[in-house]
């Protein structure tokens, strides 16, 4: 299936949403988006995940995390365990912020998090984070915001992920601006096919990119 065909169920018209927001001054905009985008990004997840969810909102920090909590209906009863799918992030969101603690102690999590990279996931894959460290993500046992990421992007070695890295530093050097990270799934898994990155810039604008996590390896 062509990547187009693969992520329209998933997008929002972001250009609409920034005509919605030029009538507004600039210093209200985050509020705006802060209050109005999070039930658009849900009814999205429900729409294309075609199952019964439960969902929780989380926060840490500076950011929100929406959060579905597969687990919690199969140990409720709800639902059968399928041994396949898996509790997911719908989205990450909030306002940057400069890392406020050391990033040591949660690279050594990370590491036991499921067990080895490699192993678990394949090669070309690492344990990344929908929100950075270093724009004050959750870390301190927050797996929510722990993902099988692409490499490639991850690290920055491509021209999508130099973009990726790019939002990340925006975001990094002008902290309390609005940004936002969503999955987009095409299986029953937590690992995304697809990553929308978006930020809300200092003059009013909205810059917003979609990435492949798939990997070389698929």
């Amino acid at each position: 299936m062509h990547a187009d065909e693969i992520r329209k169920p998933w997008l929002l018209n972001y250009t609409a949403v920034q005509r919605t927001i030029d009538d507004l001054p600039v210093e209200e905009r985050a509020a705006f988006l802060l209050k109005e985008l999070p039930p658009f990004w849900v009814e999205v997840y429900e729409e294309n995940t075609g199952r019964e969810v439960e969902l929780y909102r989380l926060s840490s920090g500076e950011f929100q995390y929406i959060y579905e909590d597969h687990g919690a209906l199969v140990a409720s009863g709800r639902i059968e365990d399928d041994s396949v799918s898996e509790s997911r992030l719908v989205a990450a969101f909030g306002r940057s912020e400069p890392a406020s603690s050391s990033r040591a102690g949660d690279d050594s999590r990370l590491k036991g998090w499921v067990g080895p990279t490699e192993k678990c996931f394949g090669k070309g894959f690492d344990k990344g984070h929908f929100m950075a460290h270093s724009i004050g993500g959750a870390v301190d046992r927050a797996e929510f915001n722990v993902f099988v990421q692409c490499r490639r992007l991850n690290r920055g070695w491509t021209d999508d992920g130099r973009r990726y890295r790019s939002i990340e530093n925006y975001c990094q050097s002008n902290p309390g601006v609005f940004c936002f990270s969503r999955p987009f799934y095409t299986d029953v898994s937590s690992r995304p096919s697809w990553l929308e990155f978006g930020v809300l810039r200092i003059d009013g604008s909205l810059w917003v990119e979609n990435f492949d996590n798939r990997g070389a390896v698929e």
